[in-house]
């Protein structure tokens, strides 16, 4: 499979694939965060503060207009500061964590043909019990708990897949997911119940994690699917809503396209056993370097090893 989605060459913009002018853009964009404080070029014995493949998404995500996409990152750092991003996830109760899995997009363990970590979200899975248990969560815990699972993909699973073998030469850096969102046995009431746990994740994944979404599937559109856009489309940015396909109830053909018959799930028309509830069914190459499944709670993927991020005393 090529690189390209219609002539658009996916990995335009990422590293190793910039044009003179988007080097250049890099190169000013790093000069600006470095005389603001938020950017700090690495030495001998410390790393840089933020890797080139970090930048560039904040640069794609503004169509490498050098101002917005300043404001952009400094806002999401001003972010990360006033929540303590580090120590909450550093602190976060394994537990809480891994039971919040069932109300988000899951990491199946697998990859798209790109090395893009595959994840799946049934929302029909968020009714009854479920429903009530998640509406019970206040706002600002659950707003925590998103924030603790996206840390857990930018800082676990994509770095894992980026040093797992995939395409390219050398390999570019993984730094989104490709998503299956299923709406199979979703009544447009459970869908209305949810509209604002999805809003208040799609709104702060699009100002604070910008470019972590590579591409959407909606499978098992139902027929009401036309007027949930038209609720729906304004949370996301233009560059995220072109990523979005809509692919019926046969989204076989397409997904094979994209994702390997042994990584897709069976009953989007592949050959994998996973479920929605399901842990990661890691495939061999990442069992090979972190075993045969992914810790429990919030870990962090460092220099080829799984990390636990050091907890602090509060």
């Amino acid at each position: 499979m090529s690189n390209s989605h219609s002539g658009h060459d996916i990995l335009s913009g990422h590293p190793g694939h910039l044009t003179p002018d988007q080097e250049q853009a890099l190169s000013t964009f790093k000069q600006n965060l470095s005389s603001t404080g938020a950017y700090k070029p690495g030495s001998d014995s410390t790393p840089t503060s933020h890797d080139d493949a970090i930048l560039l998404r904040f640069l794609r995500a503004r169509k490498f207009d050098l101002q917005k996409a300043q404001k952009q990152f400094l806002d999401a750092e001003s972010w990360r500061k006033e929540n303590d991003i580090e120590n909450l996830y550093a602190n976060f109760d394994p537990q809480e964590f891994e039971a919040a899995k069932h109300f988000y997009p899951r990491w199946t363990g697998r990859r798209d043909k790109q090395g893009v970590p595959v994840y799946v979200y049934r929302l029909a899975a968020l009714s009854g019990p479920v429903l009530k248990e998640l509406q019970a969560v206040p706002q600002e815990r659950r707003r925590q708990r998103i924030t603790a699972l996206w840390e857990f993909m930018t800082r676990f699973t994509t770095p894992l897949c980026t040093a797992l073998p995939h395409p390219g030469n050398p390999p570019t850096p993984i730094v989104a997911v490709t998503s299956i969102i299923d709406f199979a046995d979703c009544s447009v009431g459970t869908l209305w119940s949810l509209r604002s746990h999805l809003q208040q994740a799609s709104t702060m994944a699009t100002a604070n994690y910008p470019e972590t979404l590579h591409s959407v599937a909606v499978v098992n559109a139902p027929s009401y699917f036309g007027t949930v856009w038209g609720w729906i489309k304004n949370w996301f940015d233009e560059g995220t809503r072109n990523k979005i396909h809509v692919l019926g109830t046969d989204p076989g053909p397409t997904l094979l396209k994209l994702i390997d018959a042994e990584n897709l799930p069976k009953m989007y028309g592949g050959q994998l056993d996973f479920k929605f509830e399901d842990e990661p069914n890691l495939d061999e190459d990442a069992r090979k370097l972190i075993g045969d499944s992914v810790p429990k709670g919030p870990c962090l993927f460092v220099d080829g090893k799984v990390v636990i991020p050091e907890r602090t005393a509060h």
